[in-house]
């Protein structure tokens, strides 16, 4: 399956490359810039001495060896007024061979300078680009500080941005628990002038004189129906009814 493989290596590039962009400072990126070309300057300045080094040790031989040509000359002299041709002509070998490594030594000399010339003129120039890229680097953070200062800014006065948007959503919840709260007043202080709510100070023995009144007559007429009733009964029997606290059955003879 290479298309879905293809797609799903693009969708993840491209969240990687999201996260990067949020994780990346602009002023950390220029700052590393700046760092790896200040570092590529100071190989050019190394590079630059080591060829001078060479250059030195060089140039030192080919002094020493300058001064076996006049010594070996001298010598070849020597000995043929001495009329040691034999050695004159072996001093003159030796100094023919010193030359020639001389020679050598000259054009590697030459060879070096021109090097040398070269990598002075790259550090001049390498030096000068590294220069403007500083400025510039500096130019640009400072603009991004002040762009990123107007965005916290503007975010801050329209209200907008994450934390900006986390202010807003927290004072939504609380306007609307403040909201729900005084619905919830208005309901208990609608249902209370409804007479919804009972009173509970007002039940038992907390009642005031009007429902004891109340509660006396519903009593007392209770009683006068009950009494009534009885009264019926008791006239259907052919008798009196006995008075209270006397008994029910019949009295013995009187003495």
């Amino acid at each position: 399956m290479p298309g879905l493989a293809g797609r799903m290596s693009t969708v993840i590039k491209a969240k990687i490359s999201k996260l990067l962009d949020r994780a990346e400072d602009p002023g950390e990126s220029l700052d590393y810039g700046y760092q790896k070309q200040v570092e590529l300057l100071q190989n050019v300045k190394k590079g630059v001495a080591d060829v001078v080094t060479s250059k030195k040790r060089l140039q030192m031989q080919s002094q020493k060896y300058e001064q076996q040509v006049v010594k070996l000359d001298t010598q070849a002299r020597q000995a043929l007024s001495q009329g040691r041709e034999d050695l004159a002509r072996a001093a003159l070998e030796r100094k023919t061979v010193i030359q020639g490594e001389l020679q050598s030594l000259d054009t590697q000399v030459k060879e070096l300078e021109s090097q040398q010339e070269q990598l002075t003129e790259n550090e001049k120039k390498l030096r000068s680009k590294v220069e403007a890229f500083r400025t510039k680097k500096e130019v640009i953070k400072a603009q991004y500080s002040a762009a990123e200062a107007q965005v916290q800014i503007s975010e801050a006065a329209h209200g907008v941005g994450e934390q900006m948007a986390d202010v807003g959503l927290a004072i939504q919840r609380a306007e609307d628990k403040t909201e729900q709260m005084r619905a919830r007043a208005g309901a208990v202080e609608e249902l209370e002038a409804a007479g919804t709510f009972e009173d509970i100070t007002q039940l038992g023995e907390g009642q005031d004189d009007i429902d004891r009144e109340l509660a006396q007559l519903g009593a007392g007429a209770q009683v006068d129906d009950e009494l009534a009733k009885m009264k019926a009964e008791v006239g259907g029997g052919g008798g009196d009814a006995p008075a209270l606290g006397e008994g029910g059955g019949k009295e013995g003879p009187q003495t």
